[in-house]
């Protein structure tokens, strides 16, 4: 632990106050030194009892959410950005989170950040491609498996903000976090945003556990980007209550580890008197029987996650594990990707700011021409760039969290894109620069540099590429506005029969030059 926050200056950074990221840039200067101690039978046995009463808190916390807290509706910000429109309610932080729960939040954040900082050997795991059983089976009793998922089915409950700030801790290890992602960011998803009240009864308690892992089935070696090309299938049975499941998917996280999958598959249904191919969302059970997997992948980074193929061989599937209708699977598997990239931003600030702190000891006590390297323009520049990037990313990912929390039915898809598409980038580059700082020491395996910068490659490739992603975000913005667009332009070809619009229209445009005319004088 290369530097410290204290808790008020933690309270300050999770709101986004531009004054704790001031802080947080002088204390990673603060050169400080601790002694890595492991855990000793009465912490370990505390942080697994940590997880019980966070639930016993969290459901008081919603009880009284119920009467205290009332979410607004609002149009979606990013989207009305296309139109011209900028609220300014949003330059006001959303601060979903008071002194009580935020407390509670840092209790939570402490023992687990000190377990990966002490008890996570990201090296071994990179090295050995694996996850060990220890370190899952604390993982597990963290609570780490069901933070997202209502207390009434045995989860945390976490918020979207909470949920961001616990991912700037377990994005330390690569593997880890992409193993926790990928079963409750996208591979349990499905059940809770769609699925019914039997299926989540069913299976998240387990899950929430981590008795059961889930993964996520869409990707396949003819579909990538066009998830709708899908070739997977699955037929419906002669007696009507089961589907056959037949196909492969390729590059699942938690593929040969998972218990549950949510699959999608194509299948045929009736519109109009005419049969069509059409999508459709399973919950699917390894237990059912053809189910089967291959080797782990080779992969360039995060290599302690499990990314295999695995493939669906006469799968029976009940029919009652259909999530949501028959045909809306495609409509489902975009609402889980939109969901998740929005905890991207945070979980990369975690990430850089570790590396930061090691790479600001190191031009701390590194000498060159008489001078340590942190005096150098160059070196300042690089660090100033990257706690830049740091900030944007938090912000982004916060309010967009916020956002989340404080509105009902929020509509956050585009800006959850762009803080993926933001913070990828920005990790990418600032790994490198931190890297650049340590010169041919970051370039060894002795320390994490090169590791972290292969595991942030992949970060602009899964959920959605870069370049899906920037025409996703332009083609619903311009949606957005053009449906709005199309009922302006329908009444102004028609005046006569909406003068109060035309002239609501007219008005408005003439105070807009009037006040233009105002600023040119």
């Amino acid at each position: 632990m290369l530097y410290s926050v204290n808790r008020a200056t933690r309270r300050l950074f999770l709101f986004g106050n531009v004054r704790s990221t001031y802080r947080k840039v002088f204390l990673v200067f603060d050169k400080q030194t601790t002694t890595a101690l492991k855990f000793d039978d009465f912490q370990l046995k505390s942080m697994r009892n940590y997880a019980t009463k966070s639930q016993e808190v969290s459901a008081i916390d919603r009880e009284s959410e119920v009467t205290t807290i009332k979410k607004s509706r609002r149009e979606p910000f990013a989207k009305n950005l296309f139109l011209g429109r900028f609220d300014k309610d949003v330059l006001s932080y959303p601060e979903v989170l008071d002194r009580e729960r935020l407390q509670t939040l840092q209790e939570m954040v402490d023992p687990i950040e000190k377990f990966f900082k002490e008890n996570v050997d990201s090296k071994e795991i990179d090295q050995n491609e694996k996850i060990s059983d220890s370190v899952m089976k604390t993982l597990k009793e963290l609570g780490l498996f069901g933070q997202q998922i209502p207390v009434e089915y045995g989860g945390l409950g976490l918020s979207a903000t909470e949920y961001a700030r616990i991912g700037e801790v377990t994005a330390l290890d690569g593997g880890i976090a992409v193993t926790l992602a990928a079963h409750q960011a996208i591979g349990l998803k499905g059940i809770l945003i769609a699925g019914n009240e039997h299926q989540k009864q069913k299976y998240l308690p387990k899950l929430a556990t981590g008795e059961h892992i889930a993964a996520f089935c869409l990707t396949e070696p003819s579909s990538g980007s066009d998830a709708a090309s899908i070739q997977t299938r699955a037929t419906l049975s002669k007696d009507g209550k089961t589907f056959l499941l037949n196909g492969s998917k390729i590059w699942i996280s938690n593929g040969g580890i998972a218990d549950i999958f949510t699959v999608f598959a194509k299948t045929k249904i009736e519109e109009k008197n005419e049969v069509k191919d059409k999508v459709t969302a399973f919950i699917v059970e390894r237990k059912f029987g053809g189910v089967t997997n291959g080797q782990p992948e080779d992969k360039l980074g995060i290599r302690g996650s499990n990314t295999c193929e695995v493939h669906f061989d006469n799968t029976p599937v009940p029919i009652e594990n259909i999530i949501g209708e028959i045909g809306s699977g495609f409509k489902i598997a975009m609402n889980i990707l939109n969901s998740g990239r929005f905890s991207m931003g945070s979980s990369g600030a975690g990430c850089l700011k570790y590396l930061m702190g090691l790479a600001t000891e190191h031009a701390i006590n590194r000498n060159q021409f008489d001078k340590p390297l942190k005096d150098f323009e160059l070196i300042k520049e690089k660090f100033t760039k990257v706690a830049l990037l740091i900030y944007a990313m938090e912000s982004m990912s916060y309010l967009t969290a916020g956002l989340l929390d404080s509105q009902e039915n929020a509509d956050c898809a585009v800006e959850a894109a762009i803080v993926k598409v933001f913070s990828s980038e920005a990790v990418w580059y600032s790994v490198s620069e931190m890297l650049q700082i340590l010169g041919g020491l970051g370039y060894m395996k002795q320390l994490p540099f090169e590791r972290l910068l292969r595991d942030s490659r992949i970060l602009m490739i899964f959920e959605g590429t870069n370049e899906i992603l920037r025409m996703f975000i332009s083609l619903m913005g311009c949606q957005h506005a053009g449906k709005e667009l199309a009922e302006t332009v329908r009444k102004l070809r028609n005046p006569l029969m909406n003068p109060k619009f035309v002239f609501r229209m007219g008005w408005n445009r003439r105070e807009i030059g009037r006040a233009s005319c105002r600023e040119r004088v």
